[in-house]
């Protein structure tokens, strides 16, 4: 029989971990048919079937358990061969999910530092509105909005920080000035999440403000959100590293805040490769000289 690919491993692992044949191929860098190819042929030269096809996307069978646990092994294998073979400096591929918000105003702008420290490092810096699973290989190192209760994960708070509502002066001044929190929920436009596509319930604070609260302008992307705040559309709730550094925007009811945390976490079987410990280093000591702008007095 001939042998596999490794390629084919590899496909058959991002599907293993991302539950999908286009997640499993976004996290490669290809299509979706290709890594459905891939598995095929790798179902074929070990005759056996691997996954299951259910609504939700590919479920292991049997024997792609038994097989998930040798190729997992043969994954750190490799990621340790290339790391010596490296010699001094972390090589290989890093992939980093962050929130939207965090890897756009904080830590993107920095990155440059750490590439230069680690030229032969490829990042994949993931920044969207959902955040892949470290605990499913998806990424290398998550920056989470709550501690993961399961999986073989190791995580530890990188910080907290602080939110507050914003809006442009020329808003204010057309709609008045809201004193109280109550006086949102009259006469002002709310901007903020769509409460069916929020990747995480921390991302529900409207109601910490004020109960009852709901906006009528509504984004998957806090980007998007900042960007209608910015002009005039409403009043919306950003973290203070974003709308404190945003010249056109005041803060509304300055006063009142609300706190959330960041966490970061790794994978068990990866977080002692020398690519993650320095990115987890440099992050940690990045955060930790930012923290003025992450909790403003």
């Amino acid at each position: 029989m001939q042998a596999p690919d490794w390629n084919d491993y590899q496909a058959f692992l991002a599907v293993a971990r991302g539950g999908q044949l286009a997640r499993a191929g976004a996290t490669m860098g290809v299509d979706a048919t290709t890594v459905g190819r891939r598995l095929r042929r790798l179902e074929t030269r070990l005759g056996a079937t691997l996954f299951e096809q259910t609504r939700e996307g590919q479920v292991l069978t049997e024997a792609g358990e038994a097989l998930l646990a040798e190729v997992e092994a043969m994954s750190q294998a490799a990621s340790r061969i290339a790391e010596q073979a490296g010699g001094a400096g972390t090589t290989g591929l890093l992939r980093i999910s962050l929130t939207e918000g965090l890897a756009g105003a904080v830590v993107a702008p920095a990155l440059k530092s750490f590439v230069e420290a680690h030229p032969r490092l490829t990042v994949d810096l993931v920044a969207s509105s959902g955040l892949l699973s470290p605990s499913k290989r998806e990424a290398d190192l998550a920056v989470t909005l709550s501690r993961p209760r399961a999986g073989p994960v190791i995580a530890g708070k990188l910080s907290d920080y602080s939110m507050r509502l914003y809006a442009t002066r020329g808003y204010l001044a057309q709609h008045g000035t809201p004193l109280h929190s109550a006086d949102l929920a009259h006469g002002h436009r709310l901007i903020g999440y769509i409460p069916d596509l929020l990747f995480a319930p921390e991302l529900r604070y409207l109601a910490d403000f004020e109960p009852g609260l709901s906006a009528s302008l509504r984004s998957s992307s806090i980007v998007a959100q900042a960007r209608m705040i910015g002009a005039g559309a409403g009043i919306g709730v950003l973290p203070c590293f974003m709308g404190d550094s945003d010249k056109w925007l005041v803060p509304v009811l300055p006063d009142q805040r609300i706190i959330r945390s960041l966490w970061l976490v790794t994978h068990k079987d990866t977080h002692a490769l020398a690519r993650v410990r320095a990115f987890k280093d440099w992050l940690t000591a990045l955060i930790a000289r930012e923290r003025p702008r992450l909790l403003p007095r």
